[in-house]
């Protein structure tokens, strides 16, 4: 079955259509979106340590929120469905409220320093009570109170382009990057300090 329009429904492809756009996107309209996970998204959300997950009421209310953890916190469970553990937060219960009427849902997933984002359209759930699948999905090095699991099924994806992502690293990228740099100063500065010893103990 064609997922097209799932990505572009009806009204997107008319709005495509009249504004010009509709030959670029007419090929990814007749073959569909992938739907599975592929080698590339698995690397891809390995590697993400925030997202951003959008939901709605019954009526069609959107609502979107952050979600973070350590580097990896979402996890293929299988090659169509992601997972991630839902920790202690305000209590509001906004996300759980809509999924317990709108199964409906989306992913977005930027990473700024690589400039690269990847849309998810599906359905989630709320599990309640299955510590063994908690306990698969939570890093427990994190400092977090799992209370709950929440399954993303997978209906499509897409990976968006760069255009006005403005590139941003976190402090653990910069120190990576800049390791070199820093044990090359360590080394001159001790090395600065032993010079100077020496010229002291020579005058």
């Amino acid at each position: 079955m064609n997922n097209a329009s799932i990505v572009f429904t009806p009204a997107a492809q008319q709005a495509q259509a009249e504004r010009g756009s509709a030959r670029a996107y007419a090929q990814r309209v007749a073959e569909g979106f992938p739907d599975t996970v592929t080698p590339e998204l698995a690397a891809f959300i390995a590697e993400q340590d925030t997202a951003f997950l959008a939901t709605a009421t019954k009526e069609g209310a959107p609502y979107i929120q952050h979600r973070g953890g350590p580097k990896g916190f979402i996890k293929v469970v299988d090659d169509k469905t992601l997972g991630f553990a839902d920790y202690r937060g305000n209590r509001q219960y906004i996300t759980l409220a809509n999924l317990s009427e709108n199964d409906r849902a989306y992913l977005f997933l930027l990473d700024p320093a690589r400039r690269q984002r990847i849309k998810l359209w599906g359905r989630a759930r709320v599990v309640e009570n299955d510590a063994a699948l908690v306990e698969r999905l939570f890093d427990a090095a994190y400092k977090a109170k799992p209370e709950r699991a929440i399954l993303f099924s997978i209906e499509a994806w897409d990976v968006n382009c760069s255009q006005h992502i403005v590139t941003r690293f976190t402090e653990a990228e910069i120190a990576e990057a800049m390791g070199g740099v820093t044990r090359k100063i360590a080394e001159l500065e001790a090395e600065n300090a032993r010079l100077r010893s020496l010229l002291a103990v020579g005058r």
